[in-house]
């Protein structure tokens, strides 16, 4: 057992002193015990007591000299002794399984010849690219758990969702069927002039398959969503539609017309590899184009749609039906959204009045004079969206097409995917209760659910401690800051509903795998779609459950004011029970502090908080502001308005509480280890751990909430902590330890 150094040093004095047993061994020792060091003092004695005064006088000094070097060498001996005890009665390596595993991943994605005062970044993080990430991670689970046998009910979910995937990754059987199944498919839909075997065309009905059949909407968006101001009642949204290219209205006219040829090229190719003569399927392309051209002029941006009117308006379908009356809303949407029961009189929420009229008159000339480049274009989306289901050459064509838009957006090379991620990602989305329940037993045992649950208090009760700190923040305000925290509910996991036995093992009755991959592909389509419906009409809808639960993001629903953790969340290497506690509260730690303090975003907008120190708030605004501008280079975003901050300002403002968190644990319990052979002490391991957890490029999936490159990321946050520049004993004035800081949280 260790020991502090005062109680050593003179414990190991007097059992050296003992050891003597002579009379100033005695005298000094009771010197020591009493507390005093002063020099032992001799009593005067009669003359014949003993030797003459001089030679008594000469023994006291002798005697004395010789202590003292006692001393000097005990005080040398237990300096020794205390830096050896020091140095291995620290924290003790973990060298569990998961530790040792982390250790590789440390050590593969770092780069030691960069100073971590100089560039965090790179030190940590530069070859963490070349690891696959969390989310990779999680799917090669999923992919394990699929192809493991297992002794399925026959028609069961767990079959169901087996032979999918297992239809998925038979490439062999997918390209000798070739472009057959998608020609069914236009047939189906009435035929297209391209391939000279159009039967008819009419155009509602063709639409209203689309919708409801293959889940493409090809003029504008409609689904099943919160009422904006009753969030608990299900209402039918129409919404722009998300067009196939990536245009944008600030790209420069050289980009946009690359980009347009490209997609030209692209859907030419299409035309000719189901059955259609060159240059008639040129033709057709060309009109497609055009069609997207016109329809992406009539787009607004959201920002320009809240600043010009109401973001939303409340209309009945009759009264949409006199607006755009090119599509026949009534049929349309019951076909869509069965089993509910519509009428000319259901409310609908639209958020886009003048695009809608603008589509609906576009859509009337097209039917006027070009009925056949209509269809076609309709045809040809519906193709791009179903390119995971077809054959190589369509699937080549497709990745083709979006790396090219890439490059002409200057965005990253686009990773190539492995085709088994694409079919565990279907499989997800198709069988996600099946596969949830699946899941979870494999990866979040009651273990694992303690553990993060633990995790996820200390850092509410550390936000709680750290509300009252806040000097900009007004009582009231403060007050009811704690109280959204302390009644705020959390979920970890999976939905309830995903993990009850009889959903796990739903049959999927509706849906029939065969003959083609094409066809299981669509079925699934129709069968989610319809269970997306069926749940939204449900006393208590799903919507906070946006991500799967093998996600590795968390998501807080502003509706019923849910804070959701995903079980993918809680997997290696960002989390595990028997890691060092530095790395669960660095990494995972951080990303819950960081969406706790999402739901405070309201009041750093301006005018979110009228009775707070709106000019405190303001000044830190513009300090962060500078902060991250000078950390950004050329190559990298820097600031990009209020979004920006809020993003930015919460990964600061999570790790401040992550590691005032992780301090106090630390004061109150003992038991820390640390990764072996790497010299990290605990309070490094925490600030390496959140950059590890930094290091992954921001998803695409959504770009209002994409926050900073990795890089700014790392470095904006952690040069604001001035406990990293203390513990990495960085140079005051060094990019990771800079002269000015910002405190907002």
């Amino acid at each position: 057992m260790c020991m502090g150094k005062a109680s050593l040093s003179s414990s190991f004095l007097l059992h050296s002193l003992q050891e003597g047993g002579d009379e100033s061994g005695q005298e000094l020792r009771g010197q020591i015990q009493a507390g005093g060091m002063e020099p032992p003092q001799s009593p005067e004695s009669p003359p014949e007591a003993g030797p003459p005064t001089e030679w008594r006088r000469q023994w006291s000094l002798t005697r004395w000299l010789l202590v003292a070097a006692l001393l000097f060498g005990l005080l040398i001996g237990s300096s020794v002794l205390w830096f050896y005890i020091f140095r291995n009665c620290g924290p003790p390596p973990c060298e569990t399984p998961a530790c040792l595993d982390l250790l590789a991943r440390f050590l593969a994605s770092r780069n030691t010849r960069v100073a971590p005062c100089t560039d965090f970044y790179s030190f940590a993080c530069e070859k963490a690219k070349d690891l696959p990430a969390l989310a990779e991670e999680n799917k090669s689970r999923l992919k394990k758990l699929l192809e493991a046998p297992g002794p399925w009910n026959l028609g069961s979910g767990e079959e169901k969702a087996f032979q999918f995937y297992n239809a998925c990754m038979d490439t062999d059987a997918i390209e000798a069927a070739g472009a057959g199944p998608l020609t069914q498919v236009i047939e189906e839909l009435g035929g297209w002039h391209v391939s000279g075997n159009q039967t008819s065309f009419d155009f509602n009905r063709t639409l209203k398959l689309l919708m409801s059949q293959y889940g493409y909407f090809p003029f504008f968006r409609a689904y099943l969503g919160p009422h904006p101001s009753s969030p608990h009642t299900p209402f039918i949204q129409i919404d722009q539609p998300e067009l196939d290219v990536p245009l944008k209205q600030e790209q420069e006219q050289k980009i946009y017309a690359q980009m347009v040829r490209n997609y030209l090229a692209y859907l030419n190719q299409l035309g000719i590899l189901l059955g259609g003569d060159p240059l008639t399927a040129q033709q057709h392309a060309s009109m497609s184009i055009s069609i997207t051209s016109q329809l992406f002029q009539f787009l607004r941006p959201l920002e320009q749609r809240r600043a010009r009117d109401k973001p939303f308006h409340n209309i009945t379908i009759d009264q949409l039906q006199e607006m755009a009356p090119a599509i026949d809303w009534l049929s349309c949407l019951q076909a869509m959204f069965t089993p509910m029961s519509l009428s000319p009189t259901h409310l609908l929420v639209v958020y886009d009045l003048d695009y809608l009229r603008n589509m609906s008159q576009l859509l009337e000339g097209q039917l006027l004079m070009y009925r056949d480049f209509l269809q076609s274009h309709m045809i040809l989306g519906l193709v791009g969206t179903l390119s995971p289901a077809l054959d190589s050459r369509f699937r080549e064509a497709h990745r083709e097409l979006n790396q090219k838009l890439w490059e002409l957006t200057e965005r990253p090379p686009m990773p190539a995917h492995p085709r088994w991620m694409m079919c565990v990602e279907k499989t997800g989305a198709f069988f996600q209760p099946t596969l949830a329940a699946m899941f979870v037993r494999d990866a979040f045992d009651l273990r694992t659910q303690s553990a993060a649950m633990r995790l996820f208090t200390e850092i509410k009760d550390a936000l709680i401690t750290r509300l009252k700190k806040l000097p900009w923040m007004s009582e009231e305000t403060r007050k009811e800051a704690h109280d959204s925290i302390t009644q705020l509910q959390v979920k970890m996991g999976a939905p309830e509903w995903a993990l009850k036995p009889e959903l796990a093992k739903e049959d999927y009755g509706d849906i029939q795998l065969g003959p083609n991959f094409l066809q299981s592909f669509l079925s699934c389509v129709r069968s989610l779609q319809a269970r997306n419906v069926w749940s939204s009409l449900q006393p208590s809808p799903q919507h906070r459950w946006k991500i799967p639960p093998w996600g590795d993001s968390a998501h807080y629903s502003i509706y019923d004011h849910v804070m959701v953790f995903p079980a993918g969340l809680f997997q290696p290497p960002l989390f595990h029970p028997d890691y060092p506690r530095a790395v669960n509260f660095g990494a995972t730690g951080s990303i819950m502090a960081r969406e706790l303090l999402s739901i405070f975003h309201q009041i750093l907008r301006p005018g979110g908080c009228p009775d707070c120190d709106t000019r405190a708030i303001q000044e830190i605004r513009l300090c962060l502001e500078r902060h991250y501008d000078n950390l950004s280079s050329s190559d990298t975003t820097s600031f990009n308005g209020s979004h920006a901050f809020l993003e930015n300002a919460a990964d600061v403002g999570g790790l401040v509480i992550a590691f005032q968190a992780y301090s106090k644990r630390l004061l109150q319990y003992r038991g820390e280890t640390t990764l072996p052979n790497q010299d990290l002490s605990p309070h490094q391991l925490f600030f390496r751990s959140y950059a590890q957890a930094m290091c992954r490029e921001p998803s695409t999936q959504d770009s209002q909430d994409t926050p900073s490159p990795p890089s700014l990321r790392v470095h904006g946050s952690l040069s604001s902590a001035p406990a990293f520049a203390r513990h990495f004993h960085c140079p005051r004035g060094a990019l990771m330890n800079p002269f000015r800081r910002c405190h907002l949280w």
